[in-house]
């Protein structure tokens, strides 16, 4: 998994938790996230995968207008020992200048491993903000190679995406070095 920032909405000491959306409004997402040895590809129990992402309408909590909330679309979640995290949230919203993505940190001993971003194929995102909440806000401005941050690697961090019952399940394998 290519490294990339943290981008400016990191808050430390979230919950461990499985279900982040907090009821806002938004298309269910499932993220099921597996963290394997780099080197061995062999799963990885027990690592923190963190994870933060804006609501449906372009809002991060614990910053702006949602300042008093610090907690929805962020938490944690330990591995299995397949080495898989499963959030439940929503799909991502968009803000002017980024694609839509998911930030995420993995933690292991307490030391983080990776610090990354994950995004969506832009032909799904395309498919969900045809529906509310997402179409209330048309227009979004940033597509993957538009997207700065998205260009240095993100192919690589792109989550498979697939519809099951009314609700997207995207999965992804992140590779760390130990």
């Amino acid at each position: 998994m290519p490294e990339q920032t943290e981008g400016p909405y990191y808050i430390d000491g979230e919950k461990l938790r499985r279900n982040i959306a907090e009821g806002r409004p938004g298309t269910p997402l499932e993220l099921r996230a597996t963290v394997v040895n780099a080197s061995t590809c062999k799963p990885i129990r027990n690592a923190v995968v963190d994870i933060w992402h804006c609501d449906a309408g372009g809002v991060y909590s614990g910053f702006g207008n949602a300042a008093s909330n610090r907690t929805f679309m962020r938490g944690l979640q330990r591995t299995n020992a397949k080495g898989v995290a499963v959030f439940r949230t929503v799909y991502p919203g968009w803000y002017p200048g980024r694609t839509v993505h998911i930030h995420v940190k993995v933690h292991v001993g307490g030391n983080v491993l990776h610090t990354g971003q994950l995004y969506f194929p832009d032909s799904v995102t395309d498919a969900v903000y045809r529906k509310a909440p997402y179409s209330r806000r048309p227009n979004r401005n940033t597509r993957n190679p538009d997207d700065a941050i998205y260009r240095n690697g993100g192919k690589r961090s792109q989550v498979k995406v697939r519809k099951n019952a009314g609700l997207y399940v995207a999965s992804i394998t992140m590779g760390v070095t130990r």
